[in-house]
């Protein structure tokens, strides 16, 4: 019998943390609790979690450094709550590492779901890992952009550019159908493994973190459909 998936809620409202923890612990997780930043980092250090559920405001330091030592130490995915839906927030966490984010308040179904696709993410990789390493990882070549997905490196120019892996995973979708539109919903599929997701700001967030590492004339948005990587 396999052990139960853990996860870690980092909260300091107690009454989220506690909600939050219980509808968790109903859907079968191991679910541990931290209320404050240096909390949270030791906590994945002594019982490493499979996710990590986490508050950008937190005592001690915030959400954002919480995601950037924790990813240091050991890639984790990290489902970021916030409580503002500031574009500059948003975008702060997603360069921190962090994988997706909710706004506050949220539906607990719809949490569940994305911590089902972190984990589905988490569960693909070593699958994908075997895969690359038994077969040449394919390079695409769009004008000066290069996205080696075996290595996982993109270079533009020749300079190397440093990507999360969902920005790096966002980009090679995007680069393998160079001048077409991929739309939000096969983005959400492909990137995150989330099928028949509403939720399409995820994907406009991670595109607009995208496009402040590579330029933003290269991503084209395609209004109520999605977007293309320019050929040139």
């Amino acid at each position: 019998m396999t052990s139960p998936r853990r996860i870690l809620v980092v909260e300091d409202d107690a009454a989220i943390n506690d909600a939050v923890t219980l509808r968790l612990r109903a859907e079968g997780y191991d679910v541990s609790q931290a209320w404050d930043g240096p909390a949270a980092v030791a906590a994945c250090v002594t019982t490493p979690p499979d996710v990590v559920v986490l508050d950008v405001m937190l005592p001690g330091y915030d959400g954002l450094e919480v995601c950037r030592r924790i990813q240091a130490e050991r890639p984790v995915p990290v489902l970021m709550l916030t409580a503002r839906d500031d574009e500059a927030d948003l975008l702060a966490g997603l360069s921190a590492g962090a994988d997706d984010y909710l706004t506050k308040p949220f539906g607990m179904r719809e949490l569940v779901a994305r911590v089902s696709a972190l984990l589905r993410r988490v569960d693909r990789a070593p699958v994908l890992a075997h895969e690359r390493a038994h077969r040449p990882g394919a390079v695409l070549t769009v004008a000066d952009l290069v996205v080696d997905t075996g290595a996982r490196r993109v270079s533009i120019a020749g300079a190397e550019v440093a990507l999360t892996p969902t920005e790096f995973d966002l980009l090679a979708c995007l680069a393998a159908t160079a001048g077409q539109v991929c739309t939000r919903e096969r983005l959400l599929t492909d990137v995150w493994d989330w099928p028949g997701a509403s939720g399409t700001r995820t994907v406009d967030s991670h595109v607009k973190s995208l496009r402040a590492k590579i330029g933003p004339g290269r991503v084209r948005t395609v209004h109520g459909v999605g977007y293309a990587l320019e050929p040139s």
